[in-house]
């Protein structure tokens, strides 16, 4: 517990992350772009810094999780990046879900500079971070993980060592294949049964203890019901990892045509101004294509 954490990204995910490791009992160091998230989490017991470099050096473990990509490049390998302030032997953990070849890429950069690098994106939506029942899937060198599983079981559950340096972002891209794809399939029977006029709630309640139950069906679609779409994880972000899938399935030379079809009706939805919405509003689509609305 001597270990000093940094935390960089403070969003609907990072900032309960980093509240739970807090009540572990970490000495946390956070950064943010938004200054009144840091100001907050510093209410609780965390200290500020004013750049990813000063986070780095105030720590021995650097937790990322930022929106995309050239966030995490920025935040790790730019200017004022935490490999300018870590020292070596330090261990740097994104938690971001990035392009798995770009992370590959920033592992080899921190290996130069003499620090671990691990890769562990993670599931369950922002429900999942303020209980600390994270899905995390690691990517890395085992034995780094080995060493910080303490950090991981202060955030998460279900934690999964699954290989070497971008194993956990392709694991990552996995579950947002199967995720998006279940919601389409939940939307479907949603608005298949609303057309018939058949009991929404009943439906729901017959299907969800069977075959048909999913993550989606028992905790979206009473959400749809009650018209609730205020994001657990925004539309725009779910569009961000399904580019991601399909641009690695374009490198692999793989076919994912379920994948394809979720990320066009979710162009559709984006172009509604609902990008800031919960993934549920994937319904509005196939509501406007039914001329109708799912609603208890």
């Amino acid at each position: 517990m001597n270990q000093r954490i940094g935390f960089i990204g403070l969003g609907i995910m990072g900032k309960p992350m980093a509240r739970n490791l807090l009540k572990a009992g970490y000495e946390l160091t956070v950064y943010s772009r938004g200054r009144q998230a840091v100001e907050l989490l510093m209410t609780d017991g965390a200290k500020g810094a004013s750049s990813p470099q000063e986070v780095g050096e105030r720590s021995d473990v650097v937790i990322t999780i930022v929106t995309d990509t050239p966030d995490v490049q920025q935040v790790i390998l730019g200017i004022n990046g935490i490999l300018k302030g870590i020292p070596a032997g330090g261990t740097i953990i994104d938690m971001s879900t990035i392009s798995p070849s770009a992370t590959q890429a920033i592992a080899e950069a921190a290996s130069e500079k003499s620090v671990h690098f691990l890769d562990a994106p993670v599931s369950g939506g922002e429900g999942g971070a303020i209980a600390g029942t994270l899905s995390i899937m690691v990517g890395g060198e085992e034995e780094v993980f080995n060493s910080c599983l303490p950090i991981f079981q202060a955030m998460g559950k279900n934690i999964v060592y699954v290989g070497g340096a971008g194993a956990g972002q392709f694991t990552k891209l996995c579950n947002q294949v199967a995720v998006a794809v279940t919601n389409l399939a939940m939307s479907e029977a949603l608005i298949f049964a609303a057309k018939a006029g058949i009991n929404l709630t009943k439906m729901h309640q017959a299907i969800s203890g069977g075959a048909a139950g999913s993550w989606q069906l028992s905790n979206l679609a009473p959400r749809i019901f009650q018209r609730d779409f205020a994001p657990g994880f925004m539309v725009k972000l779910q569009q961000k990892d399904l580019r991601l899938v399909l641009q690695e399935a374009d490198r692999l030379h793989v076919a994912l045509p379920a994948t394809s079809l979720v990320h066009s009706l979710f162009n559709a939805l984006e172009t509604t101004g609902a990008g800031n919405e919960g993934t549920q509003a994937l319904v509005k689509v196939l509501e406007r294509l039914a001329d109708m609305e799912v609603k208890a």
